[in-house]
């Protein structure tokens, strides 16, 4: 199974890699090709707009030099221009007559021929200079070839000066340009390969790496951890995902010690009112003094699990969202007292001295639900008993204080220890205290206290024991 997921990863991992570097290659690509492109008309562009103005220029030039002659003249003078023109190996030089056939030559076509290109028929109809580049008909070669008209006076055609010269050099230059530049191109689009394939491998590897850390967490490797290496977005990511794992492995912990706990919790008063319900059954207590008192433990008993699944049933209402309060005008002072006489003779029982410290305002008005704030403030002393009792002392009072009121709970017990303390408010934290219970009541405390907008702190007093403080805010 193992293997099989491994096997997934892979194969996510390299298509995830060929998608990124398909998408950024395809993007450098086309933007080298468009690049390569424009270049390269550019430079053709220049090279053929430069030979070609020279041409027009030249033989325009000679056919203004030649105006002035007639035709007698002007086969005179072409013969002379011709045997002293010295670039006839890279240019050939035509004079043709008004037909169109070359009547003399440095180079190339014999004398008597017609070149038959269109640069020669538009020149002599149009009396314009005209260009033509292509392939010569009788040799196949890539030329280009300017024909200029020579007009005599300006009125009579006497013929037409031709300019012509090979473009294979051109070609060949302007294709070593080419493939430079593509090679260059090249280049730069191996290095954007290899960056980006260096670039994903540093990502993919981490998220795989996270990826399958994720899937033994969701096996049950809870508390598995992430080798940390790089102080970036992938760095938080993998803290994020070991602390996670921590608080997952912790909520686990906590949730079977709460399971244990509360087995233990429901077995214990199960045990005892199973016990005494038998005892009383099978008619062995003679004394109706041993009958009241094993009564008397089923009815403790049987109110401690009530209690018990009244708490867990708050905290299933809180964890689902059902848990609501009904709102109302009341005065807290009063649903303190009653709960403080209520605990008192509890607590005399027990031998737990409980003073309560009144405030001095008659009434102290705020909005709350009062069967809620009766379930905190008992819990909150059932707690100062259970944990604080063996100070054989709890201190109540009440007070008004910046438009607060404050209530604060103070038993004389061992207190709480340090390293417990940002915990004790956690659902189902019991820490290291043996005393019974579910751990949850503190967590559905603050809750109420939270929805009637509220602050819930617990610390421990000076001189001793575990102080609870409750603010709440006053109506105006």
């Amino acid at each position: 199974m193992a293997e099989r997921v491994r096997l997934k990863d892979k194969k996510t991992i390299r298509g995830i890699r060929q998608r990124w570097l398909v998408n950024s290659l395809g993007a450098v690509l086309l933007i080298l090709l468009l690049a390569l492109g424009t270049l390269s008309m550019a430079l053709w562009s220049y090279y053929n707009t430069a030979m070609t103005t020279g041409l027009e220029a030249r033989a325009s030039n000679v056919a203004a030099t030649f105006r002035l002659y007639t035709r007698s003249e002007y086969h005179t003078a072409a013969q002379a221009y011709i045997d002293g023109f010295e670039e006839k190996n890279r240019i050939e030089v035509q004079f043709l007559d008004t037909y169109g056939t070359v009547i003399y030559t440095g180079q190339g076509l014999a004398v008597g021929t017609v070149p038959g290109t269109p640069d020669v028929a538009s020149a002599l109809e149009d009396r314009a200079v005209r260009a033509w580049q292509g392939n010569d008909p009788v040799t196949g070669e890539h030329i280009m070839a300017v024909s200029a008209p020579v007009v005599y006076k300006g009125s009579q055609l006497v013929g037409a000066v031709r300019f012509v010269t090979s473009l294979e050099a051109m070609d060949r230059q302007l294709s070593l340009a080419i493939l430079t530049i593509a090679l260059v191109g090249l280049c730069i689009l191996a290095l954007v390969y290899f960056s980006n394939l260096t670039f994903v491998r540093s990502i993919l590897e981490p998220l795989a790496s996270i990826n399958e850390t994720a899937r033994m967490i969701a096996g049950g490797s809870y508390g598995v951890q992430i080798e940390k290496t790089f102080d970036d977005e992938i760095g938080e990511l993998t803290e994020t995902i070991n602390n996670m794992s921590i608080k997952v492995m912790q909520a686990e912990k906590t949730q079977q010690e709460f399971l244990s706990s509360v087995s233990h919790e429901l077995r214990t008063p199960l045990t005892a009112i199973n016990g005494w319900a038998e005892t009383i059954q099978s008619g062995e207590l003679g004394d109706p003094k041993d009958v009241a008192h094993g009564m008397d433990i089923i009815v403790s008993e049987t109110r401690r699990l009530t209690n018990m699944v009244e708490e867990l049933l708050e905290f299933s209402r809180i964890s689902d969202g059902r848990f609501t309060l009904a709102v109302e005008m009341l005065d807290l002072k009063a649903e303190l007292e009653d709960a403080v006489y209520t605990y008192r003779e509890f607590f005399r029982q027990d031998g737990i001295e409980l003073s309560y410290d009144d405030c001095p305002e008659e009434m102290l008005p705020i909005s709350g639900d009062p069967e809620r704030l009766r379930q905190v403030f008992c819990n909150l002393l059932d707690n100062a008993a259970k944990h604080g009792g063996s100070g054989k002392r709890i201190d109540v009072s009440l007070a008004a204080e910046e438009e607060q009121a404050v209530i604060r709970i103070r038993d004389h017990g061992p207190g709480i220890p340090a390293e417990e303390l940002p915990f004790v408010k956690n659902r189902f934290y019991k820490g290291s205290s043996n005393a019974r219970g579910s751990g949850i009541g503190l967590a559905v405390c603050e809750e109420i206290v939270s929805r009637h907008e509220g602050t819930l702190e617990l610390g421990n007093a000076p001189g001793g024991g575990c102080l609870v403080t409750v603010r709440l805010p006053l109506e105006a």
